[in-house]
Parts: C-alpha cells; structure tokens; sequence
C-alpha cells in the first residue's frame, strides 16, 4: 500500500535557479487552500465509518491530510514568489473512456504584475516553432482537431493554477503535456517539465515480490482515481479460498495523483502455485469494465515424489537410479555416496547411471534436492553380487621354531563364501558364509615350514591364494657331510639344514688353519631350499688327510662337525650339484696341464705336488716354508692369519693376490 502525500514539488526553469520563499500567515495560507482538497477530504470524511478498521483507515487518512497542510503552506508561499516556475506531475494514467485531471501549478516574477493571465498546453513538445498540436488556448478556444470537445482547463490562470481536464480518453492521446504562460507581449515561457499521460485499459495488481507458502502475503490492486466525473469501483476475481478482500480506499500519491487500492490477504499453500488472480475494475452508471490478471509464483521447497527402491544388480551390469522432485523454483538434485557427489543438476528428476557396476560401487546412495526454501532427501540400496575377490592373508608367515603361529585369510564377495585352507591337498580349516578364516598352529617345526593354499568360492566364482609359512630354526649338520680323497687332492663336503641362511667355515684344527665360505678361492657354496652345501677343495696333499672341522651359525646357534673321511671312489659328486662339478673338473684339467708341462723341462726335477699358473689359488702342501715370508706377524692379528714352524708343508695363510701366489710358484721353481 502506498500512502501518499509526500511534499509537492515546485519545478522551475533551469535558468532562473531555486525559488525564494516568502514568509504567509495561517489566515492566508487557509484562505489559498484550493477548494478541491478541501472537498476531497469531505469527502474521505464521509466515505470512511468512525468505527472499527473504517475509523483506522479514516484517522490515517486525516493525518496524512493534516501532514500536507504545512507543505501546501510552503508550496503556495513559493508560488507567491517572483520567478518563473512550474510545477506537475511527471506522469499520470487514467482508463480508456474516462477522464483525466492533470494538476499544474506555476509562478512568474512579481514585478511583471500582468492584467491577464494566458496559458496554452502543447502535446508531445514545448517549443511553439515546432507547431506541436494545441491542447488548449486560453486566448482563442482553437486547438488540435484530436482534441476538441476532450480539453478543458479547471485551473484559475489568474490564481497561478493551470489545471488542465481532458475527457474522453483515447490511446492516442497519451504523451507528454508541457505549459506555457503567457503574460502578453514578449512575457511568454515554456517550462521544460512536463507530465507523461499513460492511457490504461487493465488493473494493476501488485503481488510482493516474494510469495512463500505458509507466510502470509498482501496482494493489492491499484487502479488510478484521476478523474472528478468517475470514480472506478474494484472487487476480485478468482480468490475463493484464498481468503476475504478489504476495500482500503483512494489514496494520494506521491505527486499528487490518487489511486483506488483494494488489499488481498491469504496464507498460500503450494497448491496455489501458477493460481489465476484478477482485479475488476468498473465505473457505475457506465458500460466501462476493466480486469487484469497476475499469476502466482509461489515459492516452497522441494519433495522428493519418485524415488527407486532397494536395487540388486550382478557385477558387470547397468544400473540407472532415479530421483525426482516438486518446488519452486526448480530443485537442485544431487546424487551422493558417502558425503561424494557423483552428479548433480537443477532439474525436476535427475538419474544416475552406472556403466558395468562393481563391488566397490556396493552400498547406500542418496538424492538430496535443495532450493533457497528447504530441502529433502530420499536413500537407495544398491547391492553388487559377485564372485569372491582373490584371498589376502593377514598374519604371520614367518616364526621361530617352538612358536605359535596365526594366519587369518580374509576375502570379500556377495554372497559371503565358503573359506578353505590346506597344504599338500591336506584340508587344515574352513568355513562357511564368512569373509574370515583363522588358522593356528601352536609349537610349528621345520616340518610345517612350506606353501598353503586358501580358497575362497561362491556360486559366481572361485578365486585362490598361496602363502608360504618360514619356520626359522638353528642350524643342522647332515649325516651326509663327509671328506674324501684322490690322488693329491681332498674334497669336503659339508650339507646344513638352517632357517635363515648360515655361516660355513671348515677348521683344521691340526694346523690351526679356518677357512670360511668367503673365501671362494677354495670354498664353493650353493642353497637349495632350507639346505646349503658346502664344499671345501684341498691340493697338493701327498700325506695322510688332516681333520676337518665343519661348523655352521644363525642367528639361533651354532653346530660343528667333524668331517669323517672315505676312499678316494667316493667323492660323491652327485653331491656337490652340477655346478660344483665343473669347478672341480676344471681344477682337475689345471692341474693336469700343469703337470704337463712341467715334466717337458729337461732341467728342472718333476715335482707333483705344485702346479702354477694363472688358475684360481687353491691350499697346497710342500716340505718347505715360503722364502721370504714373515717369521712372525703383528700381536694381534687372529689365528687364522698367522703361520706357525709346526705347519710343515700346509698353507695355513691364503696368500692375498695371485702376484703373492706366482711369486711364491717361480721361487720354489728356481730351488728346484
């Protein structure tokens, strides 16, 4: 609703700046009150009850009226100014076959004191050279023929009122209107402002801006009230159910011009969203009738009206998943997975495609639709079937021998499967519908050690895992592990059973010599399995064997053994693997070679017990000591790098490099 009656404006030329206001009595002020806003508020007075919302309607009324008194007071102390000055409103409307009233004031300067006062309104342009048509001519009657029994001035020129009427309304009379005084002589002005007259055929209804369902709104009509003669009459159209109308009245507007406003209160539902309302309005004894509509927008949030159900789908398929919704305006839809969003739209349904599904796209989906005025949401169940995924084990797979071992074997399908395991065919656990199969083991022994199996298995699939079980343990020495001789050379075999890996090392103890798997010159080493086999290779021995000592270590222990000897017909090469056969076979080629040509020199003696060359060093007996070689070695340095007078023709110390051992070959050579 708007309540007019803001302070009318003086409007003055541009050149001739502010007006200057001068100060009036009360007594003269009243007395210059135009009769017409006088009449009007009779007849408010009359038309407003003095009880119940009448009575509100007609003290509001009244304070407005008394509100405007001081302002009028200001505006005609203006008009009783001395410059040129007008004032109207910018725009006006009236109905199609009514009339229009179009207030105007205006002022002129003081010391031109003119005997008669003339006016002439233009249409659609102020300048007089542009022979805009004549709307009205105090001077001469004459004007446009487009006007012509339709205007008529109820203003006072004498009094500064230039108040013009116009009848009979027609489209093509709306436009602008501009005034001119005329004061006789070269005392003419054409004020540049001017009122826009809009020729109206509907109501206008005025619906908030916003309309939200369960608030209470006011929807209004207004229809302009601008002319003397007729005064429209308004009542609504469509409302049943909406609620009752409440007549508030004519208003004055800011400018001056008056309105007709009836008030519509309801509570909309979202039901009444796109609803059809209108306002009538009719001028009694006439055939004049206007009505306009306006539709409801009305504004609630969204419902989720369709929904898929709980969904079973089988790994590899289509799946399409729908959702949608009622509000206004349009929802947003979101589809989402664990707080995910995996699509989303403004739309009223929104579906959600899944190419090929797969277990991990198993579980609980949800649509959510949202807008400024709420929101819901809705859960979908979606269930992949598929065959068991390949087993995982968690656990432990290696253990110290004694110790208690758990393995949990876990998998994942739909349905849950059936869970297996075994060894060497050998069924240890299983279970049924589980995702988890426990095995135990208490106090395992190398025994245990090996691959297991776990299978897991439903009616869409089957799916298997191997695991390997590490039972670690000390060190044992085989029974196989022996010494054998052939000609001069001896060969010790020493077999060890250990988890992990150990450490070889063959002692002989009569010549406190230690010689260790590092060192490859003489020790050859190979693992199959839990079991390394070492060989240990000595040459040049013409003499009886010595003892060997066969000793092995982990981190768990230690274990020695002393190597037993056996004819030269059993070296056991099978033993040794095919690898450690063709060492020895090469070795045993050197040797030969050697021999071969050292029995072709006429003058050095034959000596089978030394063979030199560019083969790998091996351990050799003599009957005499190294020339030049250190009688003594620094304290402290260990056993196995020290040679004592005692060793007779064994090399306790592995020469470093194989210059140190050529050498040593070319100054035995010489001796001989």
């Amino acid at each position: 609703m708007r309540a007019a009656l803001r302070q009318p404006q003086l409007i003055v030329g541009p050149e001739i700046g502010w007006l200057r206001l001068r100060p009036l009595s009360p007594c003269t002020f009243l007395s210059l009150v135009p009769g017409w806003l006088t009449d009007s508020f009779k007849w408010d007075q009359k038309t407003f009850p003095t009880q119940g919302d009448g009575a509100v309607a007609h003290s509001l009324y009244k304070m407005i009226f008394l509100t405007a008194l001081p302002l009028f007071w200001i505006m005609i102390s203006a008009s009783r100014g001395g410059h040129w000055g007008a004032w109207m409103p910018s725009s006006i409307s009236a109905f199609e076959g009514t009339c229009v009233s179009i207030p105007c004031r205006f002022d002129f300067p003081d010391e031109l004191r003119p005997a008669v006062v003339h006016g002439v309104w233009y249409f659609n342009s102020p300048y007089p050279k542009n022979y805009p048509p004549v709307v009205f001519k105090s001077r001469t009657q004459v004007v446009h023929e487009s006007f012509q029994g339709r205007s008529r001035l109820l203003g006072d020129l004498g009094l500064r009122n230039c108040t013009l009427l116009l009848s009979n309304l027609s489209p093509e009379l709306g436009g602008k209107y501009y005034f001119r005084g005329d004061l006789g002589g070269y005392n003419q002005y054409t004020f540049s402002e001017h009122s826009v007259l809009d020729i109206i055929n509907t109501p206008n209804i005025v619906v908030p801006p916003e309309v939200v369902a369960g608030t209470e709104v006011e929807v209004s009509c207004m229809v302009p009230d601008n002319c003397p003669e007729l005064h429209p009459e308004l009542s609504w159209l469509g409302h049943d159910g909406l609620g009752e109308p409440t007549v508030l009245g004519r208003l004055r507007e800011d400018e001056g011009t008056w309105v007709q406003v009836s008030l519509l209160h309801f509570v909309p539902t979202r039901e009444a969203n796109g609803h059809r309302l209108g306002c009538q309005a009719s001028f009694p004894n006439t055939t004049l009738q206007f009505e306009g509509y306006a539709s409801l927008d009305v504004k609630y949030p969204p419902v989720i009206v369709d929904v898929n159900s709980s969904v079973e789908a089988i790994e590899g398929s289509h799946v399409s998943l729908l959702c949608g919704a009622d509000s206004n305006p349009p929802p947003l839809l979101t589809w989402m997975r664990d707080g995910t969003v995996l699509r989303e739209a403004v739309a009223e349904s929104l579906s959600l495609e899944l190419e090929e599904v797969t277990p991990a796209e198993d579980g609980v989906y949800a649509c959510l639709a949202e807008n400024a005025y709420g929101q819901d949401n809705r859960t979908v169940g979606l269930s992949v079937m598929y065959a068991p995924w390949k087993p995982t084990v968690n656990g432990t797979v290696v253990a110290v021998e004694g110790e208690t071992v758990s393995i949990l074997c876990s998998t994942q399908s739909n349905p849950d499967p059936i869970l297996t395991i075994f060894k060497e065919k050998q069924i240890l656990a299983t279970v049924i519908y589980e995702n988890e199969l426990q095995l135990e083991l208490p106090a395992v022994t190398p025994e245990d050690d090996g691959e297991y199996w776990c299978v897991a298995e439903n009616q869409y699939g089957q799916r298997a895992t191997a695991f390997n079980l590490s039972v670690e343990f000390a060190p044992v020495i085989l029974l196989e592990s022996h010494c054998a001789a052939a000609r001069d050379t001896v060969q010790c075999l020493c077999v060890v059973k250990s988890n992990p890996e150990p450490t070889v090392a063959f002692e002989l103890p009569s010549r406190n010599v230690t010689v260790n798997e590092t060192e490859r010159e003489f020790v050859y080493s190979e693992r199959s399995g839990l079991l390394l086999t070492s060989i240990l290779t000595l040459r040049g021995q013409a003499q009886a064997p010595p003892r060997v000592i066969c000793t092995s270590s982990n981190l768990y222990g230690t274990k020695s053994l002393e190597l037993p000897f056996q004819g030269a017909h059993r070296l056991m090469w099978a033993k040794i693997g095919p690898v450690g056969a063709v060492v020895a076979f090469a070795i045993l080629i050197a040797i030969v070679c050697y021999i071969t040509q050292t029995r072709r020199k006429k003058n050095v003696t034959e000596s089978p017990s030394f063979s030199a060359g560019d083969n790998p060093p091996v351990l050799f007996s003599s009957d005499f000591r190294i020339s030049g070689a250190p009688e003594k070695y620094e304290a402290g340095a260990p056993p196995s790098q020290r040679l004592s007078s005692d060793d007779g023709p064994w090399l306790q110390q592995v020469w470093p490099g194989r210059k140190a051992l050529k050498d040593f070959a070319l100054r035995r050579r010489a001796c001989q």
